[in-house]
């Protein structure tokens, strides 16, 4: 069948001439392509300096920095004394340090542990971190690697203050710098530790007062618990059960760790520390846990990256 194309319409000649293309100045990028690593990179560094308040308002700056102050002034004020009297040891041990703390530590996690993570949940902007070249994995190295960093920076900072105190005061070299390494290595477990667990927690939920109370739940509440039960256990004379207790609180377990294989003092009652074979039990599930969590990060962020 012939179709008679006089019939059919015929665009205007007014609208022809009306069709342009504008050139509004795009261009395409010719510049270096810095990929994963760089992405990966940033996000570290944004979420290390976001955990201080850095970047951000002058308003989330006022509480770590606060902490950071009340971390770091018991250390100097020992650094003080030891100075001036002529110490010829410091009264609290580097490893004790974190321990005596403890509650200024689970408060900074407590607060920054869900602005890592519970913002982004909030406001559905994960999916858009994926939408570049970095991954789930690169987004969750990141996070944990950022707050273990902060976790560290705020743990160890008062420990090299009495280190170089110890030093002014003219105590031996040799063993400050031992209790100093012993210091550090603990507040390593426990900053990847405690790290860990609290972006676990944070992550669950996108409403960031939640996941504060629920790490001060889990960090604080857990200490106490165990704490009171490790009591009832020594005063009933069962001995035995106060080093198995410990397994069952992150400070704890830090504290038996450090007691079975870095010197220190344990603050179970009447000291009763984990033996050597019980601390490999110990270090075993501070590992595990620090594992465990890492994965759990990894599943969660699997789905929420949809």
């Amino acid at each position: 069948m012939r179709t008679d194309m006089s019939s059919q319409p015929q665009p205007e000649p007014q609208a022809q001439a009306q069709t342009q293309i504008h050139n509004i100045g795009y261009r395409k990028y010719d510049g270096p392509r810095l990929g994963r690593a760089y992405a990966r990179r940033s996000l570290f560094v944004q979420s290390l300096r976001g955990s201080y308040g850095l970047g951000r308002s002058a308003k989330s700056k006022v509480l770590p920095m606060i902490l950071l102050g009340i971390m770091c002034v018991p250390a100097l004020i020992i650094v003080a004394v030891a100075v001036t009297t002529k110490m010829t040891k410091l009264p609290v041990a580097y490893t004790q340090y974190a321990m005596i703390m403890q509650l200024v530590i689970a408060l900074f996690v407590a607060s920054q542990a869900p602005q890592a993570v519970s913002l982004d949940l909030r406001f559905r902007s994960v999916p858009l971190y994926f939408s570049r070249p970095i991954e789930r994995l690169d987004y969750v190295l990141a996070k944990f690697g950022a707050m273990a960093t902060a976790l560290f920076m705020l743990t160890a900072l008062p420990l090299l203050i009495l280190y170089i105190g110890a030093l002014l005061a003219k105590m031996d070299f040799v063993e400050q710098t031992k209790g100093l390494a012993q210091g550090v290595a603990s507040v390593v477990l426990l900053a990847l530790l405690l790290g860990g667990i609290s972006l676990v927690v944070a992550a669950l939920t996108p409403r960031r007062g939640f996941g504060v109370a629920a790490i001060i739940g889990v960090l604080v509440i857990s200490y106490g618990a165990v704490s009171t039960l490790q009591g009832i256990a020594w005063a009933t004379d069962n001995f035995d059960a106060v080093a198995w207790l410990g397994l069952f609180s992150p400070m704890t377990l830090i504290d038996g760790v450090q007691t079975a294989f870095l010197g220190a003092s344990s603050t179970f009652p009447d000291a009763l520390g984990p033996s050597t074979g019980q601390g490999v039990v110990y270090l075993l599930a501070v590992l595990a846990l620090i594992a465990g969590s890492y994965g759990i990060l990894m599943r969660r962020y699997r789905k929420v990256g949809l």
